[in-house]
């Protein structure tokens, strides 16, 4: 008899067997598997969110970028073509600080344009350059010396120098074009001289062991090449040429200070004197601050500064340049992609 006709005994069944308390029952093979899609909706939402999240972000970066990079443009455009407003009588100041360099606030370019500015308003009564530096570039000086002296003769203006703590070598170059020279009797003014001046490292070399390896295409190419030995020949060379530039400063100051300079062997020695002395020797004419030049010279104390500055965002683009240059030139590129 067969096992499955016995009545007591349960029939063979397809269906598993029911799984044990805290188990998950095991699925049959071929039966359709059911996918909890809670999960999945979750993490779609909370990526989706990030992703708008992330754009929003990245939209105000753009933006915030390019109102910047607008703000900075329509500044720098508005103090260029600011117009002077027409002014009643007035002295024209001019500032002079710091090295007088080409690339300096002290270059030629940035001091004629504002002597021009001055010397052109018919409201300036006179011109005064206050100057506080020790020096420079005697190529800038010049530059400014001899566009002084041309704007004197064609507008018919006295221009004033009034030295605060110096005014020394190339600062007293350019004030030797004014018509009087105003001083403290604690500046420092004076140091009528050029140098040229450099470093040799032959001798720490030697001691090193380290060899020199220099060549050039020209016998003088390697002139105060300062790893290797100065020779007799350069040395007179570079001394010729300092002499040269010294005879120049020599005469423009000869040339400006006139019948009024009292000259002695020291005078163009490069010694730099206090005001005090400098008066004595006639390098100054007198003691005098801006005010009071302003004051009792010119007769017109309001002082208008026609130096030329830089505004807020001239100084906020170079601070920043290069970031935001890169960051303006990536938003006028993407900002047409924006959605």
């Amino acid at each position: 008899m067969s096992t499955y006709d016995d009545p007591s005994r349960p029939e063979p069944s397809m269906s598993p067997a029911p799984a044990p308390a805290g188990q998950s029952a095991p699925v049959a093979a071929g039966a359709p598997r059911v996918i909890d899609t809670g999960a999945f909706d979750e993490f779609a939402r909370a990526f989706l969110k990030d992703r708008r999240s992330e754009r929003r972000w990245r939209v105000f970066f753009r933006l915030a970028w390019l109102l910047l990079f607008a703000a900075i443009v329509v500044a720098v455009f508005n103090e260029r073509t600011r117009a002077v407003a027409p002014s009643g009588p007035h002295t024209a100041l001019i500032e002079l600080r710091g090295e007088i360099a080409g690339e300096s606030e002290a270059s030629a370019e940035n001091l004629i344009a504002g002597l021009r500015s001055a010397f052109e308003d018919e409201g300036a009564q006179a011109v005064v350059i206050r100057i506080n530096s020790p020096g420079g570039s005697p190529v800038q000086a010049g530059l400014v010396n001899d566009e002084i002296r041309r704007l004197k003769a064609i507008h018919k203006k006295k221009l004033y120098a009034v030295c605060e703590e110096l005014c020394a070598s190339a600062a007293y170059y350019i004030a030797a074009a004014a018509d009087d020279i105003y001083v403290d009797k604690a500046s420092i003014v004076g140091s009528i001289g050029v140098l040229m001046d450099g470093f040799g490292f032959t001798g720490t070399m030697d001691k090193l062991g380290v060899e020199r390896r220099l060549i050039t295409a020209g016998e003088n190419k390697g002139l105060l090449d300062p790893f290797s030995p100065l020779s007799e020949k350069h040395k007179a060379y570079a001394q010729a040429m300092v002499d040269e530039i010294h005879r120049q400063f020599i005469k423009v100051v000869r040339d400006g200070r006139g019948k009024r300079l009292k000259e002695t062997p020291e005078t163009f020695s490069g010694l730099f004197w206090s005001g005090e002395d400098a008066i004595k020797q006639g390098l100054a004419d007198h003691y005098g601050s801006l005010d009071s030049v302003a004051r009792d010279v010119v007769k017109a104390e309001e002082v208008i500064d026609y130096t030329p500055k830089e505004n807020v965002a001239e100084r906020l683009a170079k601070r920043f340049g290069a970031s935001i240059g890169e960051g303006a030139i990536k938003t006028l590129r993407s900002v047409g992609s924006l959605r």
